[in-house]
Order: C-alpha cells, then structure tokens, then sequence
C-alpha cells in the first residue's frame, strides 16, 4: 500500500488493489478518526467539509435543495433546522414529529431532545425556523406522509432517512453548484459560523451550543484558516 499526503489541500489518498483492500480499509478507518472518504478508481479521497461562509452561495445551495428534488421540501427542512439548531446530523434525522409539533400542530417553541453522541439534555429553540417548518408539515400533510419521523423516507414513512441519504444528497447539490466541500456536517458548521460572525464573534456562545470544551476546537471546526483570521483583523479599529 501506498499513502499519499497531501498537506495543502487537505486530503489523503490512499492507493489499494485487492491483496490489500481489507488492509486500506482498516489503515483508513484507524487514520481518517470518521472523516469521509470517497473512492475514485484505485484511490480513496478525504473530504473536508466546511461552513458555508458567502450568502449567496448557501442561497443557492438552499434552492436547489429545495427545488431540485422530489422531496425537496423535505430536504430543506432538513437543512433548515440543522442549520438553525445546530444539532449533529444524527440527531437531526432521529427527531419525531411529537418533538417539534403540538397536538394542534402549531409549533412547540422548544424541543427537548438528548443527543445522541454525549447523552446529554439538550433544548432545542424552535423560533427561527418556525415558518419553515410550518410549511413542512403541511407539505406531509399534503403527501399524505404519516410517520411518527420529522423526516420520513418517501418509500418507507415508517423510517427516518438515513446520514448516508442525506449525504448522497448534498453530493448531488455540490455536484450541480460545482462545489466540494459539501457534507452532512455543511448544515451545522454554516450555523455555528453564522452565529459566531453574527454574535460579534461570541466564540462562547458557539461552544455552548456546539457542545466543545475548547475554543480551538470550536475554531477549526468553524474552518477559520489564517485568510479568515486575517480578514476579521482587517476589519478591527486597533486604534
């Protein structure tokens, strides 16, 4: 096996052929700690997912989700609270219908959830996307969609779609916007960054609500690279 680091663009590729399949796939596993991979050919790529930083592409990217999909109200809704609420992709398709909507189906102002990675409470503020998900509901309502999900399957209600779904998902929206750097992470990475950035920069409050115990931790994962860094001094009166 050989193993090709690319430093600069941030992405591993590893060479494999079927002697050593098996053993790429465990050397990968243990190396990449969950990042994923995609296969082309003889090569595995790591992709780095990253906060949608330009407004007018997240537009972009929110209307084609929106617009270019069978179930593209469903798809972004889904975006819509993962963006909004900032939860894992994982506990985003494990919400249920009882989480979000009263008996009268107006919209509850929180959700009180337990995520799943820690295990831990977590109240989910529902106000910001209220609108959105007032039109999805009646978007299931008029697909005559009855699930206990928020986000059912279209060919099986009685299950929620899956991480791998909605990764095939995204895919396909950055293939047709011509952007790479799209994932099921892309919904919370842009709404913590938005948060950061719209909260004069309260890398607290984005710890808070993302749940790390370190700001560097919360910074590499808002993707704010030594350019970004620079560019928010730019904008500092230093006197």
């Amino acid at each position: 096996m050989i193993a090709y680091w690319l430093s600069k663009s941030k992405q591993i590729c590893y060479y494999t052929n079927p002697w050593y399949k098996r053993k790429c796939e465990i050397h990968i596993s243990a190396c990449t700690k969950g990042l994923r991979l995609h296969q082309r050919g003889d090569f595995y790529m790591q992709q780095i997912v990253l906060p949608i930083k330009d407004s007018n592409v997240l537009n972009d990217v929110q209307d084609t989700l929106l617009n270019n999909f069978k179930a593209g109200r469903r798809n972004y809704t889904v975006f819509q609270v993962g963006k909004a609420t900032l939860l894992r992709v994982s506990d985003v398709m494990r919400l249920k219908q009882t989480d979000i909507f009263n008996p009268d189906g107006s919209i509850k102002q929180n959700a009180f959830i337990h995520d799943r990675k820690t295990g831990k409470p977590n109240i989910l503020y529902l106000k910001p996307v209220q609108t959105e998900l007032l039109l999805y509901r009646q978007w299931l309502l008029n697909h005559r969609l009855a699930s206990e999900w928020l986000f059912p399957s279209i060919q099986h209600p009685e299950r929620h779609i899956t991480e791998k779904q909605f990764y095939k998902i995204m895919s396909k929206v950055g293939d047709l916007l011509g952007i790479n750097y799209l994932g099921t992470h892309t919904m919370r990475k842009t709404g913590a960054y938005r948060v950061y950035t719209q909260s004069n920069y309260n890398i607290g409050l984005v710890m808070n609500l993302l749940n790390h115990s370190s700001e560097a931790m919360t910074l590499a994962y808002l993707g704010l690279d030594q350019a970004s860094t620079e560019t928010m001094l730019d904008q500092i009166d230093f006197g």
